[in-house]
């Protein structure tokens, strides 16, 4: 679904998200990025060893039938290979960290600048007077994460998007001021 995204589209664009925890700079999404590669064949090695490990326990007596909880191992390999952290805003939603949720079951986004005292301040230096970006999902118990977009003008233009999608938002960010130099 990257390929129909709204946004991001140039470089600069994948240049100003950075990507919590380690705060990398977001690289695209394709079906020959490595991330992908890497969860589309754990994908096919989880779903072959649960096969198979089924398939011992339904035919034979080696393991007993009280190992069909072995389908346990399989939500936990499925869940361990993850696509890089991603953020595109689609036509009709985003994709965040790999998932995608339409815009209906979005309540909102919530922006906050990076400031000093603020929890994510100090973490890398671009971080720093960054914005953290936030969405709440509806009817959700693990809200997905946040991104940081590092400049202003491309917060602007995400959330004007958003909101022509109609996903409200909440600012708590001054706005940036123009500098003029006092002549001499």
């Amino acid at each position: 679904m990257s390929n129909v995204a709204i946004y991001p589209k140039k470089e600069s664009e994948f240049a100003s998200i950075l990507i919590p925890i380690e705060y990398k700079e977001m690289v695209p999404l394709t079906k020959n990025t490595r991330s992908y590669q890497l969860v589309k064949w754990s994908t096919m090695i989880a779903l072959i060893l649960i096969a198979g490990l089924l398939g011992i326990v339904v035919t034979t007596d080696w393991l007993g039938s009280a190992y069909f909880n072995i389908v346990y191992l399989f939500f936990a390999i499925i869940s361990a290979f993850k696509h890089q952290g991603n953020f595109y805003v689609i036509p009709n939603g985003i994709i965040l960290h790999g998932k995608y949720y339409p815009s209906n079951q979005i309540k909102h986004y919530q922006i906050e600048q990076i400031v000093r005292w603020h929890e994510l301040y100090g973490y890398d230096s671009r971080v720093d007077n960054a914005y953290k970006l936030t969405f709440k999902v509806k009817q959700r118990l693990f809200q997905p994460n946040y991104i940081v977009v590092e400049d202003f003008a491309h917060l602007e233009k995400i959330t004007s998007l958003l909101d022509n999608q109609g996903i409200a938002g909440i600012q708590n960010i001054e706005q940036p001021t123009a500098t003029c130099e006092v002549p001499k």
